[in-house]
């Protein structure tokens, strides 16, 4: 389990955790119908499906549901949200909030990979939910001249948050890069991988500890309605305060 993962179940949040590389495509192929599908029925499997696996005094709230998910699951999250490929991803049970950790939809503008989930309209993500985009600064940069950035500029998380609605807020990490919120032991030859394809920081810790704590100050802000800690992250960022485990470089947010 992921440092992100262990800290929501500390407040409470079941989570269902899948980081799907877009960098490794040939493996996967570029096609993310089957897993818009896939996380369609998780979706739905939770109205009848949870409660029996969990202990008697546990009752979860399904009408507070939140979807989130890195690179290509970022733009697998966004597809089922939007529902803008109903025959895809109808789900009865609605979410509450979306999270994209540096969501990709293809190798480039113009090279989008099927669904193409980005339309390039301003604010067309008519979601009726708030909307969180983190992203990292290096994640358009390459790593080295034989592979192409693992976020390219048009396809990345900025993308995806000029077509988000308010509420929505949108975070840019200074110094890491697009693969820095992983485990820092990611095994096999994927897993080896992930230090030698995408632009990477100094360390992943850090990245982990941010995606972690933001992802939870989001969801308390809008499955719980306590956006101190939210607010407080822009505050430590516009007074440059070391309360935070990474460097911000932008912080943005439309709220009605």
């Amino acid at each position: 389990m992921s440092v992100p993962s262990l800290h929501l179940a500390t407040f409470r949040y079941l989570t269902a955790v899948d980081y799907v590389d877009s960098v490794l495509f040939d493996v996967a192929g570029p096609d993310s119908t089957e897993e818009i599908k896939a996380a369609a029925s998780v979706t739905e499997w939770l109205a009848n499906g949870l409660q029996p696996e969990l202990p008697t005094l546990v009752q979860p709230n399904l009408t507070k549901l939140g979807i989130a998910g890195h690179s290509r699951g970022g733009k697998v999250a966004f597809a089922l949200a939007v529902d803008q490929h109903k025959m895809i991803s109808h789900t009865s049970l609605k979410y509450s909030a979306l999270m994209g950790i540096d969501p990709v939809d293809g190798m480039g503008k113009g090279s989008q990979t099927p669904p193409p989930v980005l339309t390039y309209v301003p604010h067309s993500f008519d979601v009726n939910m708030a909307a969180m985009v983190v992203g990292p600064g290096l994640g358009e940069l390459r790593k080295n001249p034989l592979f192409p950035p693992c976020a390219p500029n048009g396809v990345n998380h900025r993308d995806f948050f000029d077509e988000c609605c308010s509420p929505a807020c949108h975070f840019v990490v200074k110094d890491y890069g697009h693969l820095d919120m992983l485990d820092d032991e990611t095994r096999g030859l994927r897993g080896r991988a992930t230090y030698c394809i995408c632009k990477n920081g100094k360390a992943r810790e850090p990245m982990r500890r941010f995606v972690g704590g933001v992802i939870v100050a989001f969801m308390k802000a809008y499955l719980e309605d306590k956006h101190e800690e939210l607010l407080d992250i822009r505050q430590m960022r516009e007074g440059n305060a070391t309360g935070l485990p990474v460097e911000l470089k932008l912080w943005t947010a439309e709220f009605d």
